[in-house]
């Protein structure tokens, strides 16, 4: 079988760019969702008024905010485009990563992670994905 493109990867510069991208963006939500699980527990006991309820909330807020809104932002980005969802997200998940690291209590970094969750486009990035595939 001889690649078309005569490159080796089956991909165009455009096609090698996008994915480079796309697993770029990926891989930054898979890390704000599993990069600070080893050591939240032990942060958080220096936290004021902290519980082991309220270290859960923490931890799990990203993954339900997150579930909650895939659906709705993969809408949204079949209604207004793929990038500017994506970048929309981007924003809140910086902003969501500002405002936890920042606080200096639980609940704060509940907002913080929250916020996070709700800027993860896991779908518009697969939607994007496939769009170009």
């Amino acid at each position: 079988m001889s690649n078309k493109r005569g490159n080796g990867s089956g991909l165009n510069a455009t096609e090698r760019r996008a994915a480079y991208s796309l697993s770029g963006l990926f891989s930054l939500r898979m890390l704000g969702l599993f990069l600070i699980l080893p050591v939240f527990a032990l942060y958080a006991e220096g936290l004021p008024d902290v519980t082991p309820l309220l270290v859960g909330i923490a931890i799990g807020i990203y993954g339900l905010t997150q579930a909650l809104l895939q659906i709705p932002f993969g809408m949204l980005s079949d209604r207004i485009g793929r990038k500017p969802v994506l970048i929309g997200g981007l924003l809140v998940f910086a902003l969501g990563s500002v405002v936890a690291a920042t606080s200096e209590t639980i609940y704060g970094i509940i907002i913080g992670r929250a916020l996070q969750g709700s800027g993860a486009i896991a779908a518009v990035i697969m939607a994007l994905a496939a769009d170009l595939s």
